[in-house]
């Protein structure tokens, strides 16, 4: 699925970039595939079908929830292209929880600009308010016996949050009556212990937590939602340990943050959980370099993390990203 539509307008592009001269009237992108209501299968569809080929380009946007869309425009004034996938964040702070609805209408303008989108949920522990710091709320350790407390039900804890849950479940039923998918991403880096939910292995750890998610939104009928299961690059391996299992995983992911970029064996590892399911890179620090790029062909979307954007690369890095000839941006999208 290569991209001959937009080869010229890229490299006019590229070179009114670097001669400082990007404006309304050089190099204009491809205009963008607006997207009507879809089904998550048609998006699940569309990774697998460019596995091997092309890989979307993606750009998380962190707090405030008050401006969700900050990041993604700095990839629009660094390459003149908006990112092929939207990433935000369901958040933890009282400002932020107060703002959601800013969340949910920028991932609306994003599916109709012709982006996928992706949430993330930083969601604060159950042992403590349902609005938190990052550090003491969502960066914070809790005992095996509250964890199996959370996932136990008729305790306490288990009561608390599915009550948490319960608070973001309107906002996720707008998407889907909006018909737009979401690639949702729960309880990332499950096999790191910074996050309360996390460094639990084996079938009552993180899995469980994973699952019980699932298994409470789907009969909340949110079925638009693409079920994103994460792991961190640790060294230590053993990421399969942490897997829910096929029937409750649709995409499954890595963040980067060990290294630069996934290793050969890391990019194994992956495919080995994965079968046949779609691979992504969910969070990485680093654009895509053009070796990344053509030697490890089964990613099938990468997101830059918020701040990182600028603050780990320079601005011909990630035009270089942008403009390499496999990566999609928005109006590159076309789903089934």
């Amino acid at each position: 699925m290569m991209k001959s539509h937009v080869r010229a307008g890229r490299l006019a592009l590229a070179t009114a970039l670097v001669l400082g001269l990007a404006g309304a009237a050089v190099g204009q992108p491809a205009p963008a595939e607006a997207f009507p209501a879809k089904t998550k299968a048609s998006v699940i569809q569309y990774l697998r079908s460019i596995t091997g080929s092309n890989v979307v380009s993606g750009q998380h946007n962190k707090e405030p929830a008050s401006a969700p869309g900050q990041y993604t425009q700095q990839v629009k004034d660094i390459t003149g292209q908006y990112p092929g996938l939207w990433g935000g964040d369901l958040m933890f702070r009282a400002q932020d929880a107060a703002n959601r609805q800013r969340v949910i209408d920028q991932a609306k303008t994003e599916w109709a600009n012709g982006s996928l989108v992706a949430l993330t949920w930083h969601a604060c522990s159950p042992t403590g308010p349902s609005t938190c710091e990052f550090d003491g709320g969502v960066k914070t350790q809790i005992t095996n016996a509250q964890f199996t407390q959370i996932v136990t039900g008729g305790t306490a804890l288990n009561t608390t949050w599915r009550q948490r849950m319960a608070e973001v479940v309107p906002y996720l039923r707008q998407l889907k009556d909006a018909g737009v998918p979401v690639l949702f991403r729960p309880f990332h880096e499950m096999n790191e212990t910074w996050n309360w939910w996390g460094g639990r292995s084996g079938a009552n750890g993180g899995a469980k937590i994973f699952q019980q998610m699932r298994d409470y939104f789907d009969s909340q009928g949110l079925d638009n939602l693409i079920w994103v299961w994460n792991v961190q690059d640790n060294p230590a391996g053993g990421w399969a340990n942490y897997y829910p299992g096929n029937s409750y995983v649709d995409v499954v992911s890595l963040d980067v943050w060990y290294k630069n970029y996934p290793s050969a064996a890391d990019y194994q590892q992956m495919q080995t959980i994965a079968g046949t399911k779609p691979i992504a890179i969910a969070e990485l620090g680093k654009a895509p370099d053009a070796n990344l790029l053509q030697s490890q062909t089964r990613w099938s979307y990468f997101m830059i993390w918020s701040e990182q954007l600028r603050g780990n690369n320079s601005n011909a890095e990630i035009q270089n990203a942008y403009f390499h000839p496999r990566v999609f941006n928005q109006g590159e999208v076309v789903l089934p």
